[in-house]
C-alpha cells in the first residue's frame, strides 16, 4: 500500500487564495498609479521640445532678416560707390567751368568777338554737355528762396523789388551730381528794409521851423 504525505501534494486553503488575489491588486494599482507619472513626463518632454523649436525657428527668421538688409546695405553702398565715382573728378572739373565763363564774360563785357571768343563758348557748352551726361547739372539760384542745403549765402542786401530771403545775384554757380549736392551756390540773399529815418520831435520840429510861441 502506497503512503502519500500532506507535504508532496499541498493543497491551496481559501486563506492563500485570498492573499495571492490581494497581491495581484496591489500590483495592479501600483501599474496603473505609475501610468500618469510617465504620460506626463512624456507630455513635459514634448512640450520643451516644441518649446525650443520654436526658439530656433524665431533665431532663424531674426538671421534671416538681417541678412536680408545687410544684402540691401551692400547693394546700396556699391550702387552708390558707381554712382558716383566720378564725384571727385567732377568737382575739380567745376574751376575749369567757371574760369571758362569768366573769359566769356569779360571778352563781351570787353565788345571782344570774333573766332577766340567763339571757340571758348564752344569749349564751354562741350564741358557742360560732358559731365551732365555723367549726371551734374545746375542748381537754380536768381529769383528763388533761399535754401541752406543747396546755397551758400555771402551777402545779404535791402531790396525794394525781391521779398526778403530770396537770392537776387549769383557770384558762383552751384552743381548737383543726380540728387547729391556736388558744389553750393555763392549768392546774395535779399533782406527785409530796414527804416533808417529817425522821428523828428515836435520841439525841433518847432525850432527848426521857427514857430513862435
Amino acid at each position: 500500500m502506497a503512503i502519500f504525505s500532506e507535504e508532496s501534494h499541498p493543497t491551496s486553503t481559501p486563506e492563500s487564495n485570498l492573499e495571492e488575489s490581494l497581491l495581484e491588486s496591489a500590483q495592479t494599482e501600483d501599474d496603473i498609479s505609475e501610468s500618469p507619472s510617465t504620460e506626463t513626463h512624456e507630455q513635459d518632454t514634448e512640450k520643451q521640445a516644441q518649446e525650443e523649436l520654436q526658439i530656433y525657428q524665431d533665431k532663424y527668421i531674426r538671421l534671416a532678416a538681417e541678412f536680408e538688409n545687410y544684402k540691401r546695405r551692400a547693394q546700396r553702398d556699391q550702387s552708390d560707390a558707381i554712382r558716383y565715382a566720378n564725384e571727385s573728378l567732377l568737382k575739380n572739373l567745376l574751376s575749369t567751368i567757371d574760369n571758362l565763363e569768366r573769359a566769356i564774360q569779360s571778352g563781351k563785357d570787353a565788345g571782344t568777338s570774333g573766332p577766340l571768343l567763339e571757340g571758348v563758348e564752344l569749349t564751354h557748352k562741350q564741358f557742360i554737355e560732358t559731365i551732365g551726361k555723367l549726371g551734374v547739372r545746375q542748381v537754380s539760384s536768381t529769383g528763388n528762396p533761399f535754401d541752406p542745403t543747396m546755397h551758400q549765402a555771402v551777402a545779404q542786401v535791402e531790396s525794394d523789388t525781391a521779398e526778403p530771403n530770396t537770392v537776387v545775384e549769383e557770384f558762383q554757380k552751384g552743381y548737383f551730381l543726380h540728387d547729391r549736392i556736388l558744389r553750393p551756390a555763392m549768392v546774395t540773399v535779399a533782406k527785409e528794409k530796414s527804416d533808417q529815418t529817425d522821428p523828428i520831435s515836435t520841439q525841433d520840429a518847432g525850432e527848426e521851423g521857427g514857430i513862435q510861441a
